[in-house]
């Protein structure tokens, strides 16, 4: 490709998205230190490959405003429900409502050996009746560590992750559910910590019981988990390129990502473009299309057409709907965590071709093609990392994220351009002083219990966290 970006259409760029990427990005770290915990003097057992020089400072973007770097890590365990009632008005109370076709069934768990066959019991000491099946009892729990010293997956012996963050899930179509995650730090010993832009991991996990359990990750080399989106090099400056959505149609995985221009104030970053890659191999290989690119102002890459609206398309939040809908849905909000939600939709097909795709306005009750200047907000700012799904114990659509104060909220509807419900708070930030954002779902808790990697910033590592509905 040339010095100057060509926006390539659908067609061309389906028969070559950019070369799948091979070349090392170094990136500067961005997030907090996880060099000042138990990782700090743990060694690789093998020289890290490839070496990576040492990273300047670190910026502070990805920071949640309250977040208290002292404070001590999390606790595994419910949260108070009476906490969690106390800061949800009323009016915000989940309802379930019917109307809307539900989503395919998820993936079942294993196959369990059936039981053992009862003993005949003497007619004079009948058996008692079986207890009754105690259910989780509506609230918020955390689960465990899915990523760094505390986690059972062991992710710096075995993938050189000792800190890191988002963890965002989607379905790889084959039974299997796919992790990817922002910054990554490794051995504190290494130069420039082996930071990485982004890494990925895989799980076939459904019990989900302490963690996301992890099956393994795309490899540099033994014991270190490769970069999977390297730089494009198309903007003058870029110090991030980190996941926000992914999917998996027609057994290709696409991700949508963002260009990290500059980390700016806590909750608060600018981008030089988003994008979406793609992986024919679950993950080991992945290319850019450069028809997807959208940039947030005229001079953000040089030579690149610049279209209004695509400033609120940054990030993202893909969404597969219920039976029926031929769509793909794509949540977008600008760069950082105070913007609002707004929503395009686009053929499975035609996924890397934003020329392709309809934009939700709601003045004119109608979908828009082709121009996401059109656009109207659907959920109102501040959404921070939002994740969506359809709830078959709802029969809604359901969205969730970080809201102004940091708290994680969701909120259904009746169809993804709403009207959407006001905000259920589901965890309170003042119960994780350290700081959390990034709330991902899981693509297999559809019900009435919902799992969600949630980032807490303090230990700059990932958590599993389970709500259970009422």
């Amino acid at each position: 490709m040339s010095s100057r970006l060509r926006i390539a259409s659908a067609s061309v760029a389906s028969a070559a998205a950019i070369s799948l990427c091979a070349a090392i990005g170094v990136a500067p770290s961005a997030g907090a230190e996880p060099c000042t915990d138990a990782a700090a003097a743990a060694q690789p057992d093998v020289p890290a490959a490839p070496a990576m020089p040492v990273t300047g400072g670190l910026p502070r973007g990805h920071r949640p405003p309250n977040a208290n770097t002292s404070a001590p890590l999390p606790r595994l365990g419910q949260i108070s429900r009476a906490l969690l009632n106390a800061f949800t008005p009323p009016s915000a109370q989940v309802q379930k409502q019917a109307g809307v076709a539900p989503q395919p069934t998820p993936p079942a768990a294993a196959t369990q050996q059936a039981p053992a066959a009862a003993q005949p019991v003497p007619e004079a000491a009948p058996a008692p009746p079986p207890a009754p099946v105690t259910a989780d009892p509506p609230g918020t729990s955390l689960v465990g560590w899915v990523t760094g010293p505390n986690s059972p997956n062991n992710t710096l012996s075995r993938f050189a992750v000792s800190g890191t963050d988002l963890g965002i899930m989607w379905d790889n179509g084959s039974r299997e559910v796919l992790m990817a995650f922002g910054d990554t730090s490794g051995y504190c010993s290494a130069p420039g910590h082996q930071w990485r832009y982004n890494v990925l991991m895989r799980s076939q996990d459904g019990a989900l019981s302490n963690t996301v359990s992890v099956a393994n990750s795309p490899m540099w080399a033994r014991g270190i988990s490769k970069q999977i989106i390297n730089t494009t090099k198309w903007a003058p400056d870029e110090t991030g390129i980190i996941p926000t959505a992914g999917i998996s149609v027609g057994g290709k995985q696409y991700l949508n990502y963002m260009s990290i221009k500059s980390w700016d104030a806590n909750g608060a970053w600018t981008t030089n473009y988003s994008a979406i890659a793609v992986s024919p191999d679950n993950g080991e290989r992945w290319g850019v299309y450069p028809g997807s690119v959208r940039t947030p102002r005229p001079d953000a890459i040089p030579g690149a057409r610049h279209v209004g609206g695509n400033e609120n398309f940054q990030q993202g939040a893909f969404l597969k709907p219920g039976p029926g809908d031929p769509y793909i849905y794509s949540f977008g909000t600008p760069a950082g965590r105070g913007g609002s939600a707004y929503l395009a939709r686009v053929a499975p097909e035609a996924i890397p071709d934003v020329t392709r795709y309809e934009y939700w306005n709601a003045d004119q009750n109608a979908w828009i093609p082709g121009n996401p200047g059109a656009a109207t907000v659907v959920i109102p700012g501040p959404v921070g990392e939002m994740s969506a799904q359809f709830n078959t114990y709802l029969h809604q659509y359901l969205a969730m994220y970080c809201n102004g104060a940091n708290d994680v909220v969701f909120r259904t509807a009746p169809a993804p351009q709403g009207p959407w419900s006001p905000e259920q708070m589901v965890v309170p930030s003042m119960q994780f002083p350290g700081g959390i954002y990034a709330p991902f779902l899981h693509p297999w808790s559809t019900g009435k219990t919902l799992y969600y990697n949630l980032s807490e910033w303090n230990d700059y590592n990932v958590m599993l966290m389970k709500t259970v509905l009422p």
